[in-house]
């Protein structure tokens, strides 16, 4: 049986009400298998929201918010990926390639650059799309100065707004944030 294309509908965090924040923080909470705490929810707010739907029923999620990275030089106006999700019941089904369609939009439309951490099971989905990975070392600037990161799998889209040829293998500075730096 051949499962309809999933309704995408893109919001920012002010026009989501308070029971449809309720349940997008309890279909993330699922999601991630109880891997998703208040500073993960925090990083997710603030921006825009791609919600993908069948038959009225979430099954995918992420979030663009905006991000100052660093490198060479240079700042960088950063679309930031966060909380991707797709329904267990709905993974292989095409759910988290039209999210990032509409993702990548967003960031090629309005950013310098696109960035997202990845896990594992990610990571293969993302750079089939021509996201690339990051591999040199990770930093955050703290009220205390920079910081070394951590060993988070970060993945770069460069936009046609990206000002300079980007070297994966330079340090990537980002702002500080509570919880996961990255």
């Amino acid at each position: 049986m051949t499962r309809p294309d999933p309704t995408l509908r893109t919001v920012p965090t002010a026009d989501i009400g308070p029971a449809e924040q309720a349940r997008l923080r309890a279909f993330l909470d699922t999601a991630f298998a109880g891997d998703f705490d208040d500073a993960d929810w925090g990083h997710a707010l603030g921006g825009l929201h791609v919600l993908a739907t069948r038959d009225g029923e979430l099954v995918g999620h992420a979030a663009v918010v905006a991000r100052q990275l660093l490198t060479g030089g240079t700042t960088l106006r950063t679309g930031y990926v966060e909380a991707v999700a797709v329904a267990r019941s709905a993974r292989r089904q095409g759910v988290g390639g039209a999210v990032m369609a509409e993702v990548e939009r967003l960031v090629r439309g309005g950013h310098e650059l696109g960035a997202l951490a990845a896990t594992e099971d990610g990571a293969a989905l993302y750079a089939s799309r021509g996201w690339t990975r990051w591999r040199g070392p990770l930093r955050s600037l703290t009220p205390e100065g920079t910081r070394d990161g951590d060993d988070s799998h970060v993945h770069v889209l460069t936009t046609p707004q990206t000002p300079v040829a980007l070297d994966p293998d330079l340090p990537l500075i980002g702002d500080w944030r509570s919880g996961d730096l990255w």
